[in-house]
């Protein structure tokens, strides 16, 4: 494995001066905003550009800073970032060091734990970089009013769905290639991830950037490198998802144990 530390470390970008920073850390935009850039290349150039990928970093233990110095040579601003701001931020960080300013989605459910959007604020403020937060079709109070309280606890792929899935899938829309943080150690579901992968769902690339890395990787090169994560990694939150949706793993549990906790459930869906 070519773990994080075959690249020399690398102090954090200067933060931009003021006036220049990003509007209003984590702006808040409806999920048919029109900020995004429009697809330039075929279908059939990107899954060229996958092929190409492949062959240059084969299907494990890519070298990260190649791989995203490929991918910013290749896509520049046709790409973003996909960041729970949970351990991830290391992704936008990591990214950013190839493309400046580039744009970070973060879906705002509406029921994150506070430490999530402090996070994001800090990250935000830290790091060259543009956060799109991305806000569901309905507020909470809405889809409460249409379709009852506590939906996550009925029906949780259903409510995932709304406000997870939907707004990340028309914010993906206009650019040609993303990088996720996922990681293969996670999940079963996620063991055979490549580094870099064809997207049927979105008709794009996908980076999955760290996706040989450790959990102790990431927080290795988050200290090293200065990179806000999300204070409840520390407090028995090893996997961190909506408040309502997540809790404490005791000892020895699997990390995404607290995730959906005895619904059988392991992925809102943005991964299948």
């Amino acid at each position: 494995m070519t773990t994080p530390t075959t690249s020399s470390p690398t102090t954090p970008p200067a933060a931009p001066a003021p006036g220049t920073a990003p509007a209003a850390p984590g702006r808040a935009e409806a999920p048919d905003a029109a900020s995004a850039p429009q697809r330039t290349r075929s279908e059939a150039e990107l899954k060229a550009l996958v092929e190409e990928a492949n062959e240059l970093f084969g299907q494990r233990n890519a070298d990260t800073q190649e791989l995203l110095a490929w991918a910013g040579r290749t896509f520049g601003k046709s790409l973003a970032v996909a960041c729970s701001m949970a351990s991830d931020t290391v992704v936008p960080a990591l990214v950013s060091q190839h493309i400046k300013n580039v744009d970070v989605l973060f879906l705002d459910t509406g029921y994150h734990f506070q430490e999530t959007i402090d996070t994001r604020d800090s990250f935000a403020s830290d790091w060259p970089v543009n956060v799109r937060t991305l806000l569901p079709r309905l507020t909470v109070p809405e889809q409460d009013a249409e379709f009852g309280a506590k939906l996550h606890d009925r029906e949780p792929a259903m409510c995932c769905g709304m406000r997870k899935v939907e707004p990340l899938d028309n914010a993906l829309a206009g650019y040609e290639a993303w990088v996720t943080g996922l990681r293969r150690e996670e999940t079963p579901h996620r063991a055979n991830a490549a580094p870099v992968e064809w997207d049927e769902r979105h008709h794009m690339v996908k980076i999955n950037a760290i996706v040989d890395w450790t959990f102790d990787d990431v927080v290795s090169w988050a200290e090293t490198n200065l990179v806000v994560v999300n204070p409840l990694l520390t407090q028995g939150y090893p996997s961190i998802g909506c408040a309502p949706c997540t809790r404490k793993v005791a000892p020895g549990e699997d990390p995404r144990a607290g995730r959906w906790s005895g619904l059988g459930k392991t992925e809102c869906g943005i991964h299948v």
